[in-house]
């Protein structure tokens, strides 16, 4: 084979590679339904009422919950949903919004006492809101 066939070739398979490289490493994007999470997380904002605090830490949890759903099925790493949040960290514009948020969840969960008023829970609704925009699951 002469040597103008055997550089065109090689370049050839180079470019192949370089392709592959490029699409197996580059931003994995995932198709969420939707239509299923923005019906849920409205409920969840509906759910949430200035006239019954126990609506309140309701609310909370169960946004946190959709966006632990969203977490795994993006097959993040981690055993936990705060592995999870780190491993996403870079795909939320409110970062520091959401783990409060998340933190103010497990302080629900956790804490045998511990309240929030409907301001707090509102605030974390819509961290909640925009990580799940952020994710593209809204």
């Amino acid at each position: 084979m002469p040597p103008v066939v055997l550089l065109i070739i090689s370049i050839i398979i180079v470019g192949i590679l370089v392709f592959l490289g490029i699409s197996l490493t580059g931003k994995k994007t995932y198709e969420f339904d939707k239509e299923e999470y923005q019906a849920d997380f409205l409920q969840i904002e509906n759910s949430l009422s200035k006239d019954n605090e126990l609506t309140f830490n309701a609310a909370v949890i169960e946004a946190d919950k959709l966006l632990d759903k969203a977490l795994m099925e993006m097959d993040l790493p981690g055993k936990t949903m705060g592995e999870r949040m780190k491993a996403a960290s870079n795909l939320f514009t409110q970062n520091n919004s959401i783990w409060y948020a998340h933190k103010m969840r497990n302080m629900i969960a956790h804490e045998r006492n511990f309240k929030i008023d409907y301001l707090k829970a509102n605030h974390a609704l819509k961290a909640y809101r925009q990580a799940l925009k952020d994710l593209g699951a809204i």
